[in-house]
């Protein structure tokens, strides 16, 4: 197929983009209209607002929930499931610009979502732009479903799929090419217990991250800082407080983080004699696999992951915040009662939060073959479809893969400082996603 990404269409779509960047839209306090608050309210209208004026119907839910883009009157439906929430910034000093003022530097634009979705969502909604523009006719409609919930618990997608038909096919562009057929099982929980008197944490991060930093300013800090000093695990030091440092990565990617909330429990069990952080210290230690705690956990999908993000602990209880990605075909309801049988002896009990059941859409069906060729034509890259421990807003949809939108040469900056997507490999995703959009739903 001829390029139809102009330089033209390129540059509506930075601009775009930018302007999308420029609206912060991370969870808030919920206002009217606005169940996870204004911003990301905000961020939706600007969006449905864009596509009005690119020629799409749209339509949002009336409490705020989600809202959705169409073009195409006739056919079945082909879903692109994008989310217009972010993580927040995270520390600002950590950034080298400002994370919602987007700006072009050294062919990279930053700014937090650029990668994660927004990004990706704007190429796709591009890559569309430019079929019709060059003249291309539809033999089926294009709905763009925008989430708004996706680094929380999901509800806006969830309340979607109450009130609408569902599609028949589509993609999530929010992860990585080639394309993801099957996704690992989410689960999202808490092991709490008793508190303790004898000193108090209060470490709070998101379920999806392994926390970078760990700081501890209560009772016996020397003695603390000699166990980390055993241990070897990077500190830094004040008079009155100890940060412990890690390394941040995604929660699905947890055994290539260093999770600095671990090695400080670690390190203040060797302090303080209390069964919760025995826990830590002496059976889950560093194993972000969690095998120390429930055996090799392994199919097809890979390997478990168990990331422990959060930990409170005061006079009245203990809250571990734990992520588990969980094996496609491994019986999660077996393994949370393995789970909360292994903390039982350290005074914790099992609390659920969250599940998003797996994805799985056969290899050899036709959206796969289809996407897949494009993609091999496209860039040459002979890589096969992949598995993953993430979860995309795939799972939530009939007949539905992640497709892209990082290429395999593009540094992941999704959740960290600096967020960035150079803009040759934008503008490529915008050619593949403009190649395979054509193959599925244009003559």
């Amino acid at each position: 197929m001829t390029t139809v990404i102009t330089t033209e269409i390129k540059n509506q779509a930075v601009a775009a983009l930018k302007q999308l960047i420029a609206q912060p839209s991370y969870n808030q306090p919920a206002a009217p209209g606005a169940p996870f608050g204004p911003g990301i309210r905000q961020a939706l209208d600007l969006m449905l607002k864009h596509c009005q004026q690119l020629g799409f119907r749209t339509y949002v839910d009336p409490e705020g929930y989600y809202g959705y883009a169409e073009i195409g009157d006739r056919g079945p439906v082909f879903g692109v499931i994008g989310h217009l929430d972010t993580v927040p910034a995270g520390d600002l000093a950590a950034w080298e610009t400002a994370p919602f003022e987007p700006v072009v530097k050294d062919g990279k634009i930053i700014g937090r979502g650029a990668q994660d979705d927004k990004g990706p969502t704007i190429a796709a909604l591009y890559a569309v732009k430019a079929l019709l523009d060059a003249g291309y006719q539809l033999k089926q409609r294009i709905r763009f479903i925008f989430g708004t919930d996706e680094e929380i618990l999901w509800r806006g997608i969830a309340r979607y799929n109450q009130q609408e038909d569902p599609i028949d096919s589509g993609i999530a562009p929010d992860a990585e090419f080639p394309l993801i057929y099957a996704e690992k099982g989410l689960e999202q929980a808490y092991l709490v217990g008793p508190g303790t008197d004898q000193f108090e944490l209060k470490m709070e991060n998101a379920f999806n991250a392994v926390p970078a930093k760990a700081t501890y300013d209560g009772p016996q800090l020397d003695a603390v800082v000699a166990a980390l000093d055993r241990h070897g695990f990077a500190y830094q030091r004040t008079e009155h407080a100890v940060t412990v440092l890690g390394k941040a990565v995604h929660a699905m990617n947890a055994p290539q983080g260093t999770n600095a909330v671990l090695r400080l429990a670690i390190a203040l069990d060797e302090v303080f004699d209390f069964a919760p952080l025995h826990f830590i210290g002496q059976l889950f230690k560093e194993d972000a696999t969690g095998e120390n705690v429930l055996g090799k956990v392994t199919d097809e999908s890979g390997q478990l992951t168990f990331n422990i993000s959060n930990l409170v602990v005061n006079a009245k209880e203990t809250r571990m915040q734990i992520d588990l990605r969980i094996p496609v075909i491994v019986d999660r309801d077996a393994l949370i009662k393995r789970l909360d049988e292994r903390v039982a002896p350290y005074q914790l009990k099992y609390a659920p939060f969250d599940y998003v059941a797996p994805l799985f859409v056969p290899k050899d069906s036709t959206l796969v073959k289809t996407l897949m060729k494009v993609y091999q034509d496209q860039t040459g890259d002979q890589t096969p479809p992949q598995i993953s421990g993430g979860a995309t807003f795939a799972r939530t949809m009939h007949n539905c893969v992640a497709y892209g939108a990082m290429l395999p040469d593009v540094t992941d900056y999704m959740h960290q400082p600096n967020e960035q997507w150079p803009l040759e490999s934008m503008y490529k995703t915008m050619e593949i996603y403009a190649a395979a959009i054509k193959e599925l739903c244009f003559e």
